[in-house]
């Protein structure tokens, strides 16, 4: 199910692969290019070991200090969003879907100098890839 859609400042897409499959490719995509995967967390294990049952939902942070320090510099509150992350979850009808933050929207939310969009920019199309 579509739940982050129409939540300003998120985007939100389909996934053709599994929840574990998404985060995988994507971490494998921004290994690559240098960029750092701070944590993987597997929400729906942690549920199970609480006794709990939810669907497969994981979320990869990462993040490059080279592209993220000098927002932080300029804004350091917008450390409440950096470094970036990518939630994966599985809907009741079995459709796995991705969100994360918008880099337009950080950058306005902070009220950060548009030449900084670039900065944050740059993974969306690694996310796609990791998509598809």
């Amino acid at each position: 199910m579509s739940f982050a859609a129409g939540i300003p400042g998120v985007v939100q897409l389909p996934s053709q692969h599994s929840v574990a499959a998404t985060i995988e490719r994507l971490e494998t995509l921004l290994k690559a290019r240098g960029i750092l995967v701070f944590a993987r967390i597997d929400f729906s294990a942690d549920a199970a070991r609480a006794g709990l049952r939810m669907p497969p939902q994981q979320m990869l942070i990462f993040g490059n200090p080279k592209a993220g320090t000098p927002l932080m510099l300029t804004a350091p509150a917008v450390g409440l969003d950096l470094p970036l992350k990518l939630l994966a979850w599985e809907g009741s009808d079995g459709k796995v879907w991705a969100a994360y933050n918008d880099p337009m929207y950080i950058i306005q939310r902070y009220r950060l100098p548009a030449e900084f969009t670039a900065n944050l920019a740059a993974v969306a199309p690694l996310i796609e890839q990791a998509l598809a």
